[in-house]
């Protein structure tokens, strides 16, 4: 298999496009080939078969979503995030097509569970970096509030527009993490 991390990451952008675009379904290696603007059997030679590659997708994914060292902290963190989710739909709409998959893979799901459970030790670490209130629990409450919060801004919006979501993070924070530091 090819070794070219540019390629790689490029044809893993473009399967996240379709994936987010066409669903589980219509994500084939020629797709991503098309999507990546690539002769017809490049996507062959970096993936093995399509359960690898929806495995890379997976961790493409990850390494797109995840904040830098130079993130706020806090709410700041979490209102970013929702801005990134809104701003990359296509990752969060390939994560939850993954998720989906998963259901019926259970390669996949293995894969899955070692994912969100980095996802929610690298959450909880920067909760605790950053010296927010609240305990491990508190961390994993937030991440999975946020989730909703995602979830729900990328399928539903109009559900969420009556209410400002700077507020309803805000609400999250104060009630999930009551101990506030002092501004």
């Amino acid at each position: 298999m090819r070794q070219n991390p540019e390629r790689r990451a490029a044809l893993l952008d473009a399967a996240i496009e379709v994936l987010a675009r066409k669903g589980s379904r219509g994500l084939t290696l020629r797709a991503v080939d098309a999507e990546a603007g690539v002769p017809t059997g490049t996507a062959s030679n970096y993936f093995a078969d399509r359960a690898r590659l929806l495995v890379q997708i997976l961790h493409r994914t990850r390494e797109r979503l995840i904040p830098g060292p130079a993130d706020p902290a806090g709410e700041a963190l979490l209102g970013q995030l929702l801005e990134r989710v809104r701003r990359e739909r296509s990752l969060r709409i390939a994560l939850l097509e993954l998720r989906l998959e998963g259901i019926r893979r259970p390669e996949l799901r293995a894969e899955l569970a070692a994912f969100q459970e980095a996802e929610l030790e690298a959450d909880a670490a920067r909760h605790r970096e950053a010296g927010l209130p609240g305990d491990r629990q508190g961390a994993l409450l937030l991440h999975l509030a946020m989730l909703g919060l995602t979830v729900d801004d990328l399928t539903a919006p109009a559900l969420l527009e009556p209410y400002p979501v700077e507020g309803l993070i805000e609400a999250m924070v104060e009630r999930l993490l009551p101990e506030r530091p002092a501004h």
